[in-house]
């Protein structure tokens, strides 16, 4: 029985109304049927973003969703997720972004996991979705090699007292991948889903990139490497990983 686990899911967004009804819609088809918070931190959107989560207010009270919208300042994507944990009552917390879903069993399948193993962290398979619209799926794996390459953050679910110890370092676009790292080190119990749980669109903040920016890329992700205590030699893992998604971005 997965009922008595209470998830919390946060959404951040600015001027995110060409994508976000959808994003929304997927908690909304979700299989749990525990109890589920669900909270829309927004930055102070200019566009629709906000009267199209306001209209999704009935639907959420309908199933039995705890449905929070905040709209306030924040210094960009990492302080707005530190800002939305800081809201949650879950004991799990996962984060969705507003151009991206869950698939209709992700919850469930992660409560399940956590029942059996009590993991600190967890991730899955996840589903990208190209400019092009071609699709395939990365899968994920733990192994003793730290990668970023076997790690999908949209899947990512996190047990709420493991983010009172680690937070967003709000310093750039590979907050996510330090985090994991510097959690991964620690010791936590992490476990891996071999099942797609959310589907990624390509072509956002950290997926987008022009040439001139992948040596400043390699040289953050070295960084983050660094910061958390590996090897010199990732810098020949940095290189690859971001020709390789250069390349995938541009082509695919």
């Amino acid at each position: 029985m997965t009922d008595g686990v209470k998830v919390s899911v946060i959404t951040v967004c600015m001027n995110a109304e060409a994508t976000i009804a959808r994003t929304l819609q997927s908690i909304l088809d979700q299989s749990y049927k525990g109890p589920l918070e669900y909270i829309i931190k927004d930055g102070g959107s200019g566009d629709d973003t906000l009267s199209i989560a306001y209209s999704f207010e009935d639907r959420f009270y309908d199933r039995g969703i705890d449905y929070r919208i905040i709209s306030s300042p924040d210094s960009g994507i990492y302080d707005a997720m530190n800002q939305g944990i800081d809201l949650t009552e879950g004991e799990l917390v996962g984060i969705l972004n507003a151009d991206d879903i869950y698939e209709p069993a992700c919850i469930e399948r992660v409560v399940e996991r956590y029942i059996q193993t009590g993991f600190d962290l967890c991730y899955g398979d996840i589903r990208m979705i190209l400019p092009s619209g071609n699709t395939f799926v990365k899968k994920a794996r733990l192994r003793r090699y730290t990668t970023s390459r076997d790690w999908n953050h949209p899947t990512q679910f996190v047990k709420r007292e493991i983010y009172d110890r680690f937070r967003y370092r709000c310093l750039n676009i590979s907050d996510d991948m330090d985090l994991f790292f510097a959690v991964k080190k620690s010791g936590a119990r992490i476990e891996v889903i071999n099942e797609v749980l959310a589907d990624f669109t390509m072509g956002g903040v950290s997926s987008s990139i022009p040439i001139k920016e992948v040596p400043e890329r390699i040289a953050r992700r070295y960084g983050v490497y660094r910061h958390n205590g590996y090897s010199r030699a990732y810098i020949f893992e940095c290189v690859a990983f971001e020709i390789v998604k250069y390349l995938g971005a541009r082509f695919g």
